[in-house]
């Protein structure tokens, strides 16, 4: 996509749909407050890894061997299980304790669904621009994650009941749950 203006749309409004990552960023700023913002560098490095990953080297082998597609999607259903339990088992217990740790939202989004959707053609690295199209994506990601995070911040300050905000972990972790679930059934389908 080397059209700047629809690439930035079409970034912003992808990176803005809910799912693992961003479920992760509203539970840690409604968790964590401001310190949250901590995790948006770690955002940013999933993407990329992800995004340069699956345009340099796993877009080609997944055109050749579909099976290695079917082997990602499970191996990453299987992590975001894994996270969706450990978010659900905190439960109600909503401290300031990292919640949400970086790593969680580094594999996240190194996992995410939509990482193959911008390498694999909606961010045109391999284009004469390739650079500048990876700086605005991290620009655009920055923002928007933040955005999410200054949601779950004014959840934590009011926007919603603490009893229901106690409940936002465990809100995340069904949302995860549905996108690991996500990426087991539709091969099926």
């Amino acid at each position: 996509m080397t059209e700047p203006i629809l690439f930035a749309l079409t970034t912003v409004a992808l990176l803005a749909t809910p799912g693992p990552t961003n479920a992760l960023l509203l539970t840690a700023g409604a968790a964590d407050g401001p310190k949250s913002l901590r995790l948006i560098p770690a955002e940013i490095a999933g993407y990329l890894v992800a995004i340069l990953t699956i345009a340099y080297l796993v877009g080609p082998l997944i055109a050749d061997v579909w099976a290695l597609g079917l082997l990602l999607r499970l191996g990453a259903a299987i992590y975001l299980a894994t996270l969706a339990v450990r978010l659900w088992r905190r439960g109600t217990r909503f401290e300031c304790n990292l919640v949400v740790t970086r790593r969680d939202v580094f594999v996240t989004t190194l996992l995410n669904p939509k990482a193959i959707l911008f390498g694999l053609g909606i961010v045109p690295v391999q284009g004469a621009n390739g650079g500048a199209y990876l700086a605005a994506f991290c620009l655009l990601v920055a923002a928007v994650g933040a955005a999410w995070i200054v949601v779950g911040l004014a959840i934590r300050r009011g926007l919603l009941s603490t009893m229901a905000a106690s409940v936002l972990p465990r809100i995340g972790a069904t949302i995860v749950a549905a996108f690991a679930s996500y990426l087991v059934l539709v091969p099926l389908m």
